[in-house]
């Protein structure tokens, strides 16, 4: 009977090891793969000629007025008249301030004279210290009284804060005019300014450019000035400011060239005229690339890293990089970055270096808008 017991639980056990070799492996640990939002580098394709209507404005220009009211005795200069710094335009009719004036300095060699007198009597303490005080405060109040009227008189007088041409006369002789109120429009027209709108997407290419601060060592954009009665005559332009405030109704930024004064050539403030920018010349060697600021990420020693996919592995690896300047959401790329790349715009914080990935679908993605481009 034992051994009956051994050899039916012999069986039992060689059973259930055979079960137990029979059943198949647990499966392997599936492999992590995220989804990420990318950003994919493209061609700007702004090269070649565009060309802006564009208007010529005063280097500077200047709204002369009087600093005091009165009648305007005499208008020295006419509209168009050239004038030198200094030079009296205008003058008003001075008989009140020299009246307040003449008034002022009686009050004050009077003040002035008891002033001194009461040195010597403080000195032999024959008036009082507070008699003094009082009339020291006198001779003060009264030089800055005849210091008032004697710059108000002066003010009768319209001098032109720089040298340059009226352009516009906006009152008539003999007429009574109030403090501030416009006399002249003075223009500085050895240097004029040219005025252009461009679009954010030519902007950012134009100022990157252009702004030594941002990008050093970079040639400028050939930029050229044309009129409509001389269209084959080009002016050489040279970059000076653009506007970081978009025009409410255009959505587009104002620029400013300069142009100095041409010699035989009649150009004047108000005129209009069309620019030329030659940006054919862009070194695609040396671009800045402008990609949304949240693909930029620090690494652990906090140096500026993108996360670029290789879309051949679908994997991700980091890499390091050189940024300019932060324009509203989108970060200057000066270096580590080439047309073509794929770089992740969100959940970077969860990716390692070789990690699975897949690109969410184009309605999903962070596509590339119109001023997301490449310049020199």
């Amino acid at each position: 009977m034992p051994r009956l017991a051994h050899t039916i639980f012999s069986l039992i056990l060689a059973s259930t090891l055979l079960t137990a070799c029979s059943k198949p492996p647990p499966p392997p640990s599936a492999e992590v793969v995220r989804p990420v939002k990318t950003f994919l580098i493209e061609t700007a394709g702004t090269g070649g000629i565009r060309s802006f209507p564009a208007r010529i404005d005063a280097g500077r220009k200047a709204e002369m007025s009087f600093r005091v009211s009165g009648k305007v005795a005499k208008l020295s200069v006419k509209e168009g008249d050239r004038v030198d710094k200094d030079q009296v335009v205008a003058s008003l009719d001075p008989t009140d301030y020299r009246i307040k004036y003449n008034d002022r300095k009686a009050n004050f060699d009077k003040t002035e004279k008891n002033f001194k007198r009461a040195q010597e009597l403080v000195k032999k303490g024959n008036i009082s210290k507070m008699d003094f005080d009082r009339l020291e405060a006198d001779y003060k109040s009264a030089t800055s009284a005849l210091e008032s009227a004697q710059q108000d008189l002066n003010y009768t007088k319209l001098t032109a804060p720089f040298s340059g041409n009226i352009a516009k006369r906006h009152i008539q002789a003999f007429e009574e005019v109030q403090a501030k109120q416009i006399i002249f429009d003075l223009q500085d027209l050895t240097q004029l300014e040219v005025k252009f709108d461009v679009p954010e997407n030519l902007l950012r290419g134009i100022q990157g450019v252009n702004d030594r601060d941002a990008v050093r060592d970079r040639k400028p954009i050939p930029t050229f000035v044309s009129f409509s009665d001389n269209p084959e005559e080009r002016y050489r332009l040279k970059f000076r400011e653009v506007s970081t405030k978009a025009d409410a109704n255009t959505q587009t930024f104002e620029v400013t060239y300069t142009m100095e004064e041409i010699d035989g050539v009649t150009i004047l403030p108000g005129m209009t005229a069309n620019v030329t920018a030659d940006l054919s010349s862009l070194n695609s060697e040396d671009v800045i690339h402008t990609v949304p600021s949240s693909a930029i990420v620090g690494d652990y020693k906090l140096d500026p890293t993108a996360w670029v996919v290789d879309e051949e592995s679908m994997t991700v690896n980091p890499q390091p990089v050189k940024v300019g300047r932060l324009l509203g959401d989108r970060i200057q790329v000066l270096e580590g970055l080439e047309e073509g790349d794929r770089i992740v715009t969100a959940g970077t914080p969860f990716l390692i270096d070789g990690m699975k990935v897949t690109i969410m679908p184009d309605r999903e993605q962070a596509t590339p808008r119109p001023d997301d481009l490449k310049y020199q």
